[in-house]
């Protein structure tokens, strides 16, 4: 898959019921196989997972599935099969997860070679590539519910 990348943004819900906490996990494309090897991998991950691209899960009541998010000390920690992403998260996307208690997962099979980690994305460059109609339509869709250490 390459280099996997997770970045979190918030944004206003259509329903103006304040700000929904948004998660995404893309690959730079960057691995041996370029960003065809890279989007076969995603969709086949997916696929094991139980989140097809395409699909949208509602794991907002929880349950059984492989997904995780931990949120805490200001990093989203995002736990699947074997890998584990760590993500700082903005004060506005922190304030929207606990009001929330879940999260939108999205999970690219698309590359995105620009979003590379310690280069600040525009919300332009972002709404570019998340919001684009092929990276929605071939991403795997979650509701996460926020899960905290114990402590």
């Amino acid at each position: 898959m390459g280099s996997l990348i997770v970045i979190a943004w918030s944004g206003e819900s259509p329903d103006g019921s304040g700000d929904v906490p948004f998660l995404m996990a893309y690959s730079l494309g960057d691995g041996a196989e370029g960003p065809e090897g890279a989007e076969a991998a995603a969709r086949s991950l997916l696929d094991e997972i139980g989140m097809p691209a395409g699909s949208v899960v509602d794991q907002s009541q929880g349950g059984s599935f492989p997904v995780t998010l931990i949120v805490q000390g200001g990093q989203a920690v995002l736990t699947m099969p074997t890998l584990n992403a760590q993500c700082p998260v903005p004060p506005e996307w922190l304030a929207a997860a606990e009001a929330r208690g879940t999260v939108q997962f999205m999970f690219a099979t698309r590359s995105w070679p620009e979003g590379v980690p310690g280069v600040a994305v525009s919300d332009e460059q972002l709404k570019a590539f998340a919001g684009d109609e092929d990276t929605i339509s071939t991403a795997g869709h979650c509701v996460l519910p926020v899960r905290r250490l114990r402590g």
